[in-house]
């Protein structure tokens, strides 16, 4: 039951992550793109402060987003105020330093890769490698079998994925 309950907050956020910023990158809509970012928010928080695993993802494409500088419009501003006071006033897990740098710096490689791959390179392979953000997922992959957390964490991951992927293509459709 545990895991269905994560996987459920893993699918409302990345679904409410990528329609938020569709909403303000492709539409202008902030005061929309905000209602969802919220969403995204409290969905993602609920999930870190529920399970480590969980925390160490979120955390760590808070923080790689904020240092690839992706916090770009204020529909993110206010995502990233309300996860904060809700991780702040519930508390979240006790977190290794080590691993929670792993996780930054695989989701930091995911971002900037994103941006930057497919203006240096035509290598099919590396564009959709960064395109599709594959660093991150094979990081928790890696330390889910390594047993630093489970492989539904893992799992719950990619249902994070295949949710922000789903978004977008609903996005292009209502639009």
């Amino acid at each position: 039951m545990k895991f269905i309950l994560l996987a459920t907050l893993f699918i409302l956020s990345g679904f409410f992550m990528k329609f938020s910023d569709d909403l303000f990158d492709v539409k202008n809509d902030v005061k929309t793109a905000s209602v969802f970012g919220v969403l995204c928010a409290v969905a993602s928080a609920l999930a870190t402060i529920y399970d480590v695993g969980a925390a160490y993802i979120f955390i760590a494409i808070l923080i790689g987003n904020l240092l690839a500088l992706k916090v770009d419009g204020i529909h993110h501003v206010v995502t990233l105020v309300i996860f904060v006071l809700i991780c702040l006033v519930c508390g979240i897990p006790h977190l290794s330093f080590v691993v929670l740098l792993i996780c930054i710096i695989s989701a930091l490689a995911d971002e900037i890769g994103h941006e930057l791959i497919s203006k240096i390179t035509d290598n099919q392979f590396l564009n959709l490698f960064f395109e599709y953000r594959f660093v991150m997922k094979i990081v928790i992959l890696l330390l889910a079998v390594c047993g630093v957390f489970s492989i539904w964490i893992f799992v719950c991951f990619i249902s994070f994925e295949i949710a922000y992927e789903t978004a977008g293509i609903v996005f292009e459709k209502l639009n």
